[in-house]
């Protein structure tokens, strides 16, 4: 009469630490995601002011008392100067002081700042009303709108996740179905070059969201994803399965949230929106908004950001590489003078 044995049951105080730790896991992923939110505020949003001296210095000072702290404020000779300074994204927007005062916005720089600058046009028509005693109008002109395809930039803020995911997920996959360095390099090439153009083609040609060049921003998306796959698969290379790991809470709970793709950079504490400009997420949505909108703003650094992520995760896989290699020699020299030894011993008992 055959008995049947129980499975033996997790002990209780295991179930516990086990519950407790997802709990922490979860706790650590929510505080990541909603930090950015609960502790972003406007501060030092850089915005030019344009006009006669004698017009400038009073407003400038009335802003900073009205506002503290909320713009860094810069001069700018006239309107055009003004303008050049939104266009090469050195400020988010201006206001152009004198005898027909106007806001400029940019809302393809930030919505949410363009909305802050549009709520100044009430306050100084009133101030040029009661100077002139005159009606005075201020237009607001937006001087680089968002695509028809994103009227409030939502898809733009949000696209940066999925080049987040992408590349780690490409990243896991290659590094647990892939043997072989050159193949692993092979294959998040590849990966990234496709992963591009298709992420640009449903951006830029299906919805509309994206503008400017089709290959640069395919490149944009494609050195993004090698950068963070590549990352990805140095680690799994150089650590084993434990390394891929690393990938999720680097860029994930860390990187992810001080992108600042929805808001400006400025607006997250310091120095924490500077310090996710140099990481692959926030020079990604950075760089595709200035190829996107800003042709004549400087995109070296993001570039140059994004091509050095990429380059660690080759050579973090070619370190891997070459210390299996080193080690895989170093076994093959140890077994062969293993196998040596019992042909010496019997050399000297012949002898």
């Amino acid at each position: 009469m055959s008995r049947t044995v129980a499975a033996p049951h997790t002990p209780w105080r295991h179930v516990v630490a086990v519950a407790a730790a997802l709990a922490a896991v979860l706790t650590v992923v929510a505080l990541a995601f909603l930090w950015p939110s609960v502790t972003a505020e406007p501060r030092d949003l850089p915005v030019a002011v344009a006009g006669p001296p004698q017009a400038t210095a009073p407003f400038t000072q009335g802003i900073e008392a009205q506002a503290p702290g909320v713009f860094d404020v810069v001069t700018a000779a006239d309107r055009d100067a003004a303008v050049d300074l939104i266009e090469t994204r050195d400020v988010y927007g201006a206001v152009v002081l004198g005898p027909q005062p106007e806001v400029l916005t940019a809302s393809a720089a930030s919505p949410m700042v363009a909305q802050q600058l549009a709520a100044l046009a009430p306050v100084l028509q009133a101030q040029a009303t009661a100077a002139t005693g005159d009606a005075v109008t201020v237009t607001v002109t937006d001087v680089v709108p968002l695509n028809a395809g994103d009227p409030r930039g939502i898809v733009l803020g949000a696209a940066t996740f999925p080049l987040v995911l992408g590349g780690m997920v490409g990243g896991i996959g290659i590094a647990l179905a892939v043997v072989g360095v050159r193949r692993r390099v092979a294959a998040v090439l590849a990966y990234s070059a496709v992963g591009g153009l298709a992420i640009v083609g449903v951006l830029q040609s299906w919805f509309g969201v994206l503008g400017g060049s089709f290959l640069v921003n395919t490149g944009v998306v494609a050195l993004t994803i090698l950068a963070i796959a590549g990352v990805v698969v140095g680690f799994a290379s150089l650590v084993g399965r434990r390394g891929i790991a690393i990938g999720p809470v680097l860029f994930l709970l860390v990187a992810n949230p001080l992108a600042a793709a929805a808001m400006p950079w400025q607006m997250l504490p310091a120095p924490w929106g500077a310090v996710g400009q140099w990481m692959p997420p926030g020079a990604a949505a950075t760089l595709l908004r200035s190829e996107s909108y800003f042709p004549a703003a400087g995109t070296a650094t993001q570039w140059l950001v994004l091509g050095a992520w990429a380059a660690l995760g080759l050579v973090l896989a070619l370190a891997g590489h070459l210390r299996d290699t080193g080690a895989a020699t170093r076994t093959a020299l140890a077994d062969a003078v293993v196998d040596d030894e019992p042909r010496a011993a019997r050399a000297e008992v012949a002898v």
